[in-house]
């Protein structure tokens, strides 16, 4: 039997997630009886807490946790939910279950973090200098808190020595898809799949990003050039031009711009303007030639290269995935 202990952080969490771990271990129970390879059920679930009840979307939802972090004193798997709201208050919050989730790690448990769950799982210290994933929108607040993480936001799911995370929103499929197949082997975790329909060995969510800018900073020099380049898509910008406007040299210049918005100018430019063919390509009936031109390139297998290496698809793959005029006509 796997032990499945779902921490119940105090404060906003999503539902989902509970539900998906109840969805997809019992259906693989359920697989695992039918199939005659068991008897009895081969997960069993805990829903663990720091109190004894918790709301969450503003009081229309209670969860009434079946046990108390000071009651389990062993488990397999530590799952955690993704939370939602003011994360350093959320952290503040449920630090006591800092020392409890290092304490199961400690006695062999794994550890799972769905989507945004991964700033609990950074708060205990055990992915520090590991790899981790978390939402697209949590990257930014993430990288600040947690810079010995080593952040991996384009993976869908990431399993480093015990311990997994999750991409965002319902990605968190594919984490307890890959968790279920390691205890329970493919056959298992195909049913589960086709039965909640879950599509499968999805690696990438850098197609779903929005790229938004990275401002929360306070340098006013660079937050200048961040506008500049957002205001200037279509032209060709270069690293030297952009610091003799800010009046800094160069490599000073690069300096900064990386350590306020964790990308260098180089990276910065490119994902604005791929950012901008995006929303070309989803919405326009210009071709990938005329968006490519658009945005300030020139050199389509240049512009080919940076898209799938930002989005994991090609201009042309991702105007057919979204763009709305193909999909009226399909």
């Amino acid at each position: 039997m796997k032990h499945i202990s779902v921490v119940i952080p105090k404060g906003e969490i999503v539902l989902s997630c509970l539900d998906g771990v109840y969805k997809v271990f019992g259906t693989a129970n359920t697989y695992l009886k039918e199939s005659g390879e068991r008897e009895d059920d081969y997960f069993k679930i805990d829903l663990v807490g720091i109190e004894e009840e918790t709301s969450i979307y503003q009081g229309v939802f209670g969860i009434h946790p079946n046990r108390l972090i000071d009651q389990v004193r062993k488990t397999d798997l530590v799952i955690i939910p993704a939370i939602s709201g003011d994360i350093g208050a959320q952290l503040q919050d449920n630090a006591p279950y800092f020392d409890w989730i290092r304490k199961m790690y400690s006695l062999g448990a794994e550890v799972a973090s769905l989507c945004m769950g991964a700033f609990i799982l950074a708060s205990t210290g055990l992915v520090d200098g590991k790899s981790c994933t978390t939402h697209w929108l949590g990257i930014e607040g993430f990288e600040m808190m947690f810079p010995q993480v080593n952040l991996v936001p384009e993976k869908v799911v990431t399993d480093e020595n015990g311990i997994y995370t999750s991409g965002g929103a319902y990605s968190f499929l594919n984490l307890l898809f890959h968790i279920a197949e390691k205890y329970c082997g493919r056959e298992c975790a195909l049913y589960v799949a086709k039965v909640l329909e879950i599509e499968v060995d999805r690696h990438s969510q850098a197609q779903f990003s929005i790229f938004r800018g990275q401002k929360s900073h306070q340098d006013q020099e660079i937050i200048r050039a961040q506008n500049y380049i957002e205001s200037n898509v279509e032209e060709k910008i270069s690293v030297e031009d952009l610091a003799d406007m800010v009046a800094l040299s160069r490599r000073n210049f690069i300096r900064r711009f990386k350590n306020a918005t964790q990308n260098t100018p180089l990276e910065y430019i490119q994902r604005v303007k791929i950012e901008k063919a995006k929303k070309s390509l989803e919405s326009s009936t210009e071709t990938v030639n005329e968006i490519m031109y658009s945005v300030g390139y020139a050199d389509g297998k240049s512009f080919r290269n940076t898209f799938r290496k930002i989005t994991g698809l090609s201009p042309v793959e991702y105007k057919n995935k979204y763009n709305r005029h193909i999909a009226m006509n399909n």
